[in-house]
């Protein structure tokens, strides 16, 4: 193969060139994201039932919809909501389940139960979403013109955004704080009463003469022939202004007059849902979060929601304008930028570690090209598989450069070595270096390629991860390979010039250089042959390696992936126990104030009336997003120390809840970092009982040295009134118990009675009680229903109340009664340790309480499981590759004890850094496993053609170890250069860069330090149960060398 291109080095130009069209074409094409499709299929089921408490909503819809859902093909969990007037479910399938199917799936389920569903909620839909379960972008609108409030910019949402931002692609759901307008019947129940009147009037009435009929036509139809004319009739009855509605007569009296709505209610345009309110910057505004669906990309979408955002804009009222106050695709753009400059600080110290060796620059060019050609072709091949550009596969990239160069660097290293030694042509030379190498190249590009095959076949989020590395650097190997024999041949034939005799004799930086490497290479030799002769100390040494790894493995910190400052970051908060809107709002106020003042802040969004723990007047929350990262140099302006001020300035207060938390480095598993568990209710002890066991678990956690921030995800109980009934007294006063309901839910909840038309668009009419008569007790009992006698009956006289406190909001998971507890490591521990703990303090809990991890907790629980198997496979495979290549099974057993060397590394540098054990170290862990097997085999494979020749094994050591120190050192070299960079990051996504640079920088270094003593070892040691050579074959060291074939470099 390579004698073709050698001969033909135009051919050889034209594939290089063709492979780098189309790595240009299709990272035009490819998208970009930070993370592949990571979350596992997602689909949301909500709906609305006014007024119903949250018991009520779990009992009639929730539990329902989600009995009916168990057992749905491929559903790994379901989380589920109920809050008041609420109910919400997310159902999460396993990693591979068509999301279409899925959707398709729950909507054929939810078929079979809708009919029981209240009719409230069917008349209102049941809404089913493809979508994340986390906000990925906040949209505000927000106006400078006094005259335009929030219920304004609420309408000018539903009007010309919303629909709008939902057509986007990858948009899974936009969820709307803020509200359209409405026409707001307001019944004053003591004028209901004076004029002996109920609220199932006002509603009866207001349906009838809203009413959209359909006529018909004349001259249609059955008519005679000699109609003259065909028109439609048309009857406009339905209602359009809150003076029309005024004016629908409720009673008319025998003199002609009427009692009309206007005279017992306060009708006016208002606003559909006054349980939000919101601000950005300190201006009121009205809001939009945006989730994506899954599947989708950050970075597209983002663009799309600002191109409609800017043509909308320009339709809107003078003084109003909209901003973007949160978002995650600007971390996304800046890590990906990140990541590409690492990408060429590595190139450029990969440059400079071969020019240091070969010291031609026409030598060092040839392996340079190599890399823009095999990278460029991974991103066709990425294109053709439908991977992303993203942080994972750049990350892989970065790790390649180093290996990309090995194979280039054997063919250029060797060829200049054959023209100085045998006086031959460039061409010549390298036809010659070609026939020694071409199946040592293939044979190591076999092993590290399938060192990395394992990875891509494991399941999960976690295994979605491992496979954007396996592909990458699989690919850009094979890639490496094959341009080794193709364009780096071609090259060396053509663009080297003959090298005279003594070349590396200069004078100089160089000659100084090379006569340093000759002395040191002549001391190293010296020491490989005293170790051969007196091995102990070498097998102490490795056996104190075999001891140290599991104990460090042990005494390593698990995590899933590192925090990163990404820019942003969220403060929940909520109130005591029946706090009002207005009182969470005022405290809300007051973080949002020392955030514009204080901090390094660009935009500040506040919404009262939700959280991500549940929606209720008390409770709230805040967006935060710092100024950009070239802003904020220091670590007092990092994220993370601005969380922390926060919490230091307005936590710790009794009977409120407040915390500031860093947005989450892997947003699709979750609102933030820190572990999510959910206590179950799994034996039916009951409320009670699960309330006490989540109290002395929380109890516990604050206590805890290991722990921080435990807290109950969700809203404590509330003040709640108890209607009880009698309902003999109602049967015995002849009064209806529809009557009864419609009444209450009417006035102290609302009813959704009809729509109009407000411009083009059609907007709900809502009645509902008078705000001053919903403000205690006694305004229940003074409502009134008719009887069956027509006569006016208090619900006082057969109504009792009595105060209790209830959950505003109730959760279940997996069908079981469950509270959510999130929490985070205390500073210098990591998340593994912190969930382990939790796991300990779950053990002391009463029987039937039970748990399970959830989102990204879940993912590190299942990628500390699948570890060990990774590795050994990992090992396996490699050992096997060996064993075909070599045709023995004890030779490659020399290489596989080399492993251990760079685990203790890459074990010691991360210690040494105080790093955890997550998903990038082990990444890295598997890359230092490849690079420490080639290592070995740079040795192994010369010193096994040497005892081929007859040379003694212990002498075939000794010669392979010299004959392959500088190209050992040279690719060592090159390799960990180009991974300092990542190393030594900072900045955003620094962490998963030093997670992954550290890891295999420490493994290289004592890969290659240790394995260039101890391979020869090694390898001498598996001779024992080899074949010796026959007897009369040479036995000294310059014998051997005068045996040793003409290889130098990477084999």
């Amino acid at each position: 193969m390579a004698r073709f291109f050698i001969d033909r080095p135009v051919f050889a130009w034209v594939i290089s060139l063709l492979i780098t069209l189309v790595g240009v074409l299709a990272i035009r094409a490819l998208p970009v994201a930070q993370y592949p499709d990571i979350a596992p299929p997602t689909v949301s089921v909500w709906s609305s039932y006014p007024g119903a408490s949250a018991k009520v909503v779990e009992d009639s819809v929730t539990a329902l919809i989600e009995r009916q859902m168990n057992g749905a093909p491929g559903l790994m969990y379901t989380s589920a909501s109920s809050g008041n007037g609420r109910s919400s479910i997310n159902l999460t399938f396993r990693q591979g389940t068509s999301l279409d199917l899925a959707a398709v799936e729950v909507q054929n389920r939810l078929k079979t139960v809708e009919s029981r569903l209240p009719e409230v909620v069917r008349r209102d839909g049941v809404v089913v979403e493809r979508a994340a379960d986390n906000i990925q972008m906040v949209v505000t609108l927000a106006s400078a013109n006094p005259a335009i409030d929030e219920f304004d910019l609420g309408e000018l949402a539903a009007a010309q955004v919303v629909n709008q931002l939902r057509r986007i692609p990858g948009v899974g759901q936009v969820q709307v704080w803020g509200t359209e307008k409405a026409i707001r019947i307001w019944p004053d129940a003591a004028k209901l009463v004076a004029l002996d009147l109920t609220a199932s009037d006002v509603v009866s009435k207001v349906r009838a003469y809203n009413a959209r009929v359909t006529v018909g036509d004349i001259g249609a139809g059955a008519t005679p022939s000699s109609a003259p004319i065909n028109a439609n009739v048309v009857s406009d009855s339905a209602l359009s202004t809150p003076e029309a509605f005024a004016d629908i007569p409720l009673r008319v009296r025998a003199d002609g007059s009427a009692i009309r709505l206007g005279d017992v209610a306060r009708v006016e345009l208002g606003a559909s849902d006054y349980n939000y309110s919101s601000r950005v910057d300190g201006m009121p505004a009205t809001a939009m979060a945006i989730k994506l669906a899954a599947g989708s990309n950050a970075v597209e979408v983002m663009k799309a929601v600002r191109k409609v955002m800017d043509e909308q804009s320009a339709l809107f009222p003078a003084g109003v304008s909209y901003q973007i106050p949160y978002e995650t695709a600007s971390f996304v753009k800046v890590s990906i930028q990140k990541v590409l400059i690492t990408l060429l600080e590595a190139v450029v110290l990969v440059f400079l570690v071969m020019y240091l060796f070969m010291q031609n620059l026409r030598a060092t060019l040839i392996p340079t090209l190599v890399v823009p050609v095999a990278l460029l072709g991974t991103f066709g091949v990425l294109l053709g598989l439908g991977y992303s550009i993203n942080t994972l596969t750049m990350f892989g990239m970065v790790l390649a450069i180093g290996i990309l160069v090995d194979d280039a660097i054997v063919v250029v290293e060797n060829t200049e070595r054959i023209m100085v030694e045998e006086g031959l042509s460039p061409y010549a030379a390298t036809v010659k270096a070609m026939s020694q190498i071409s199946g040592a190249i293939v044979g190591i590009t076999v092993v590290l390629v399938t060192v990395f095959v394992p990875m891509a076949f494991f399941s999960g989020a976690v295994g979605n991860i491992y496979r954007q590395f396996a592909v990458t650097l699989a690919v850009s190997i094979g890639f490496s390979a094959f341009l080794a024999l193709s364009l780096t041949p071609a090259l060396c034939a053509t663009m080297l010039r003959p090298i005279a005799a003594g070349h590396h004799e200069k004078r100089g930086f160089f000659g100084w250089f090379n006569r340093t490497f000759a002395l040191g290479t002549a001391r190293y030799t010296r020491t490989v042959d005293k170790t051969l002769r007196r091995p102990w100390r070498a097998y102490l040494v490795y056996g104190i390696v075999l001891i140290a790894v599991p104990l460090a493995f042990m005494r390593l910190p698990s995590a899933f992936i590192p925090e990163e400052d990404t820019g942003s970051f969220m403060v929940m908060a909520s109130e005591p126990q029946g706090a009002t809107l207005p009182e969470a709002m005022t405290a809300l106020k007051r973080i949002e104030s020392y955030l514009l003042k204080n901090e390094p802040v660009k935009h500040v969004f506040v919404l009262g009336g939700w959280n991500e723990f549940g929606s209720g007047p008390g409770g709230g929350m805040l967006f935060v997003t710092l100024k950009d990262w070239h802003e904020r140099t220091s670590k007092h302006d990092s994220v993370q120390a601005v969380v922390d001020r926060v919490n230091e300035t307005f936590g710790g207060q009794p009977d409120r809840m407040m915390m500031a938390m860093n947005s989450p480095a892997l947003p699709e598993l979750g609102s933030s970092n820190g572990f999510n568990l959910r206590l179950q209710d799994r034996a039916g002890v009951g409320k009670d009982t699960l309330v006490a066991a989540r109290d002395e678990l929380l109890k516990k956690a604050a206590q805890d040295p290991l722990l921080k921030n435990v807290i109950f995800a969700g809203q404590g109980d509330v003040p709640q009134i108890d209607v009880t009934i009698d309902r003999r007294k109602m049967e015995a006063l002849k009064v209806s118990m529809d009557d009864v309901n419609t009444t209450l839910a009417t006035m102290f909840g609302s009813d959704y009675v009809g729509d109009f038309m407000l411009g083009t668009e059609n907007r709900r009419v809502i009645v509902q009680a008078d705000g001053k008569q919903r403000v205690s007790p006694e305004d229940i009992g003074n409502l009134r229903v008719r009887n069956v006698n027509g006569e006016m009956v208090p619900l006082s006289t057969f109504v009792s109340l009595k105060w209790k406190l209830g959950s505003p909001q109730l959760r279940r998971y997996n069908g079981y009664p469950s509270f959510t507890i999130q929490g985070e490591a205390a500073p210098g521990k990591s998340s593994g340790e912190a969930m382990a703990r939790m796991e300990q303090l779950m053990t002391e809990l009463p029987k039937g309480i039970g748990y399970e991890w959830s989102g990204q907790s879940l993912e590190e629980r299942i990628s500390g499981a699948q570890a060990p198997m990774l590795f050994a496979l990992s090992v396996l495979i490699v050992f096997l590759a060996l064993a075909a290549l070599y045709e023995s099974w004890a030779i490659p057993a020399a290489v596989i004890m080399v492993v251990p060397l760079g685990v203790i590394g890459a074990l010691g540098a991360v210690s040494l850094m105080g790093m955890p054990n997550d998903i990038y170290f082990k990444v890295g862990l598997i890359a230092t496993i490849g690079l420490s097997a080639k290592n070995a085999i740079l040795i192994v494979e010369v010193a096994n053609d040497l005892t081929k020749q007859g040379v003694t094994w212990l002498d075939a050591a000794v010669e392979a170890a010299r004959l392959r120190l500088r190209p050992i050192v040279m690719t060592s070299l090159a390799f960990g250069f180009g991974v300092v960079p990542l190393a030594i990051a900072s900045g955003p996504a620094s962490g998963a860069q030093r997670a992954i640079g550290v890891a295999v920088l420490g493994g290289i270094v004592t890969a290659t330090v240790l394995a260039i003593f101890l391979v020869p070892l090694f390898f001498l040691l598996v001779g024992r149960f080899v074949r010796r050579p026959k007897a009369g074959s040479t036995d000294s060291t310059d014998a051997s060398r005068e045996g040793a074939p003409a290889v130098e470099g990477n084999v």
